[in-house]
């Protein structure tokens, strides 16, 4: 909704202020970021991009009141008397990101657990960087984020208290638990169920904890999925997977909420000799795959029953494509950011690559296609980066350039903006609140320089990120997690 003018401030600011609890006071730690903190204030001479998947406005004035959005209107109408003003022509603004595949850890040092051509025990480690995520989510423009399995719960928990005491800049987090996994992990800080009573035990325990969304992993079983999923739910809470021993047919039938990745990469039910509640070798599953046709009766049939069933799939094929050997080379930016034995362990890897793995390309480009059929079918499709992987993709810079790859997967740049901001919301139960620019919503938005609606590479030129109204500083909060990522 949008006001062509200012006819009652009473009524606008009884509107802002609705449903608004005070804010917190900032602490120290976040206040030098802070560059516009007005309780009322006013972008002037923006293009607006609302998330809806409308084509944009030009030359908007978007006015803040008490961390709300006011209104949405021409540059030209009128302001209430007091507003602070702040002109930024030749510039867009937009939602602010609700990332759905984030996490508050990172693969740091890959390349040296894996120096001898197998995982030794206990098993991959992986760093939290509950100190530099944060941050980076936040300068990227990214202002809500599931975390999408956790592997230091507490250390999550605590990261959220401190954010919404206002100690501590980031994003609003909504917190997934520990991993819901069984025997076989390759990963030493993931627990292994041993019983479905046990996966339900496990949703209790977490759910009284705190966390606020809960992940099935590669070697969950059909009866822990179902248990899990039917205990999520009656806590009022969802449930997504990324799979491999229960098929995507499977998990719609044990009551799962989402899945993660696409099924390019993770549904298993096309793989000879399948075996029940066991994930078969990877690379198997995937040249599996290279032979399905997206357009063909199986996977016609998948869709449908996804969309029947409204399970959402989450994009992510940021992740896809640091694994293609002679793929884009790495941006500056994120060489900057990570620590240099991060830095090292990455390049590393990267040249590692085997050039016989070019059949990720092709299956990179069938996920695409996948999404794409998908959504046109009427899918929910999510979006987020997973930084995890090799370490070649990093909170927030992930998120940016996951739309610019669902631009290359086909879809308009609005269109990837509406699934990176609205379609979160809207899986979050969030949609009143966020995902959208309209009045009345929680001020969440990004402000680039240029016009990511033309040329979606724009989103990447963030200046100012507005999160409950608070302008933050993105080349300040950068700048202090320089060289840091992968050690804090």
């Amino acid at each position: 909704m949008r006001f062509p003018k200012f006819q009652s401030l009473t009524i606008i600011l009884l509107l802002a202020s609705r449903g608004i609890s005070s804010a917190p006071t900032l602490g120290p730690d976040v206040v030098p970021f802070v560059v516009i903190s007005s309780p009322i204030f006013s972008l002037r001479h923006v293009n607006v991009i609302d998330g809806t998947g409308a084509a944009p406005v030009a030359d908007q004035s978007v006015t803040i009141i008490n961390g709300r959005i006011a209104a949405i209107s021409s540059a030209a109408a009128p302001l209430p008397i007091g507003t602070e003003v702040h002109d930024y022509r030749g510039y867009t603004v937009f939602p602010g990101l609700v990332g759905m595949h984030d996490h508050l850890y990172y693969s740091a040092s890959n390349a040296l657990q894996r120096g001898s051509g197998k995982i030794l025990e206990p098993g991959t480690l992986f760093a939290e960087i509950a100190y530099t995520a944060p941050r980076l989510y936040l300068a990227a423009g990214v202002t809500t984020l599931r975390t999408t399995g956790s592997i230091e719960p507490y250390t999550d928990l605590k990261v959220r208290s401190r954010v919404q005491a206002g100690l501590m800049p980031g994003p609003n987090l909504d917190l997934t638990a520990p991993y819901l996994e069984g025997p076989g992990t390759p990963f030493a800080q993931m627990h292994e169920l041993s019983s479905a009573q046990e996966a339900r035990h496990f949703v209790d325990f977490w759910s009284d904890s705190g966390m606020t969304s809960f992940k099935a992993y590669m070697h969950i079983t059909r009866a822990e999925l179902a248990a899990a999923a039917r205990e999520a739910h009656a806590r009022g809470f969802k449930i997504t997977g990324h799979l491999c021993s229960v098929t995507w047919p499977e998990a719609v039938e044990a009551g799962i909420d989402n899945l993660e990745h696409g099924p390019v990469f993770t549904d298993t039910e096309i793989v000879a000799g399948k075996r029940t509640d066991e994930c078969p070798d990877v690379q198997a599953a995937r040249l599996a795959w290279l032979d399905e046709p997206i357009h063909g009766a199986r996977v016609s049939a998948l869709i449908r029953l996804l969309v029947s069933h409204h399970v959402a799939v989450t994009s992510t094929l940021a992740i896809r494509e640091v694994s293609i050997p002679g793929g884009p080379a790495p941006q500056r930016r994120v060489l900057e950011a990570m620590s240099p034995g991060a830095r090292e362990s990455y390049l590393t890897e990267r040249a590692m690559l085997d050039p016989n793995l070019g059949s990720i390309a092709v299956l990179l480009r069938k996920e695409m296609d996948f999404e794409r059929a998908f959504v046109a079918a009427g899918g929910l499709l999510l979006a987020g980066p997973d930084p995890t992987g090799m370490g070649g993709v990093l909170p927030g810079y992930g998120d940016q350039r996951q739309v610019e790859l669902l631009v290359e997967a086909g879809f308009s740049p609005l269109d990837a903006i509406h699934i990176a901001t609205q379609n979160g919301a809207r899986f979050l139960q969030l949609e009143n609140d966020i995902g959208t620019l309209a009045a009345g919503k929680r001020a969440d938005l990004v402000l680039v320089k240029g016009d990511p609606a033309a040329r979606i590479e724009d989103i990447e030129n963030v200046e100012i990120v507005f999160k409950d109204g608070v302008g933050y500083d993105s080349g300040k909060l950068i700048e202090s997690v320089r060289g840091q990522v992968g050690i804090r």
